[in-house]
């Protein structure tokens, strides 16, 4: 049986019927009505009905945080057939891997800018992939370089503005997320309906979001992650709010943008907090800031204990830490909205969703609040699977469960702490050790600007400790000092004996620190 009330196309239709002309996104100088953004998807929707693409197929996109990104995304959906967001980093050899690997038919592309060329990695990419056919070039006023892609808006421009949605069973793949893949492959990870739309209608409980008085969200999450596709886009159509759109995040630009649109809704990573705090200076109306902003919400990684203090007295509202993945569509669990915070928790399960803590073996961590085990999640938010993968699949979810790969703690309360991934937790002369707690301490010292934990070879304990730290401007704090001041706070078996500074750290499109590149 349909279930086509659930299908994620209806957030942004059923808004545009009851508030057509409503901003739905505010990007530089444009401001795009609920129903134009509506009429965009509809021609998205009958250009791809045109060329073939049927119910059930995937159609790719690459774009930034620009309009374009929410028409296609809808005008997807509209046709029946799922989405499958690409990172805009991708190389031409990686988006030849997702395209095949998703079985896309068709493929949106933006062009991007001289610094980022998205469309010609994309349109290199789409050229190595057979199966492949469509593909649609987003301009932005440069070339896509390779050959004559079929220009998007001259192909939407012939299309109607209206369009009947097909309807899907609410079990069917409305998106499918590919995993960072930092190890093997990437796996695409597909959504049903149902998981998208309910996570997008938790914002009513979460941050108690009222339509009667929506929200003005600053858009700097990318929009191909799951984060503020879901928190963000999503959110904010589902309950008639506006976005004011970021195609990358700059802090001191992102303020510019708060304080000329009365944002009162921000979602970020831990590092575009750290941002927007090294660019409050004597320019910025903080005041006015605080007074204007309602919800601050964080995710992706766990949230330094002194940048939650800092913002909270910066800003005078309290961040509000969740937890999710691309498997969970993304939230699983959150903080609660209207109480002290719980630094360093994660929250609790979001409505219809259940937490606990498993074993390898899947079995029940036990011992009570200090226990540490792997977080398994069950509930609405939970993914199909992994998309052609039914090995992968049943190593993921059991019984409806679906592991983590986090490991984390939960007090007698019922609240989670993340402890670590479980690939990162450091292994030191038979100790297990957990860069997280490591990093919590260094970042209290009033020279440590942001820090990375990692385990390094060594010969005789398996792996050193060492912390990678981006000092204070003017700091002139030494390595050994450093090592010195940890020794004092953290046990034995915990203390980075090595600490290297550097300007900055690597980070992923999404903000989270690549360790990975570190060593």
């Amino acid at each position: 049986m349909l279930s086509p009330s659930r299908n994620v196309s209806r957030l942004l239709t059923d808004t545009a019927s009851r508030h057509p002309e409503r901003t739905a996104i505010v990007f530089g100088d444009d401001r795009i009505t609920y129903a134009a953004l509506d009429a965009a998807a509809n021609r998205v929707a009958n250009l791809l009905a045109s060329r073939g693409i049927q119910p059930g197929d995937k159609v790719a996109l690459s774009c930034p945080n620009v309009p374009h990104f929410s028409s296609v995304y809808f005008g997807i959906l509209k046709a029946g057939a799922a989405v499958v967001p690409l990172n805009v980093l991708l190389r031409s050899g990686e988006i030849a891997y997702h395209l095949a690997d998703s079985d896309a038919k068709a493929y949106f592309a933006f062009e991007g800018t001289p610094e980022l060329a998205i469309a010609q990695a994309a349109w290199e990419g789409f050229r190595a992939t057979d199966g492949c056919t469509e593909f649609f070039l987003i301009e932005s006023g440069g070339a896509a370089g390779g050959g004559a892609p079929e220009s998007y808006q001259a192909a939407v421009a012939e299309q109607p503005v209206t369009f009947r949605t097909v309807e899907r069973d609410e079990d069917d793949t409305a998106v499918v997320l590919y995993t960072s893949g930092t190890t093997g492959h990437p796996k695409g990870a597909e959504l049903r309906h149902r998981n998208v739309y309910d996570n997008a209608l938790v914002g009513r409980d979460l941050f108690a979001t009222d339509p009667g008085r929506p929200d003005t969200y600053l858009c700097v999450l990318p929009l191909f992650q799951a984060f503020g596709q879901t928190v963000v886009q999503n959110g904010a159509f589902a309950f008639g709010g506006t976005i004011v759109m970021q195609p990358r995040f700059e802090a001191q630009a992102a303020l510019r943008l708060m304080l000329a649109h009365d944002v009162t809704f921000f979602a970020g990573v831990p590092t575009m907090y750290w941002g927007l705090l090294a660019a409050l200076d004597e320019t910025v109306d903080v005041a006015r800031l605080a007074a204007n902003l309602r919800v601050a919400v964080a995710g992706g990684a766990a949230l330094p204990a002194e940048i939650h203090k800092q913002f909270k007295d910066r800003f005078g509202v309290t961040i509000l830490e969740g937890y999710g993945l691309s498997e969970t569509s993304p939230i699983a669990s959150f903080s609660r909205f209207g109480e002290e915070p719980r630094v360093g928790s994660i929250g609790v399960p979001i409505p219809g969703v259940e937490m606990k803590l498993i074993r390898d073996d899947w079995s029940d961590a036990e011992g009570g609040p200090e226990a540490i085990g792997e977080i398994a999640i069950r509930g609405h938010n939970v993914m199909k699977g992994y998309y052609k993968r039914p090995g992968a699949t049943a190593e993921a979810i059991k019984e409806g469960w679906f592991r983590s790969g986090d490991l984390a703690r939960r007090d007698e309360d019922g609240f989670y702490y993340i402890v670590d991934r479980s690939k990162d937790m450091i292994i030191r002369g038979g100790f297990n050790v957990y860069p997280r707690e490591i990093e919590e301490v260094l970042m209290e010292h009033p020279s440590v600007s942001l820090v990375a934990v990692i385990g390094v070879p060594h010969e005789s304990h398996g792996e050193e400790i060492k912390a990678v730290v981006v000092r204070e401007a003017g700091s002139g704090t030494t390595e050994d000092e450093l090592v010195a001041w940890a020794k004092e706070r953290l046990a034995g078996y915990k203390y980075p004996r090595i600490v290297q500074f550097v300007d900055e750290l690597p980070l992923t499109s999404t903000g989270k620190i690549l360790k990975r590149h570190l060593s």
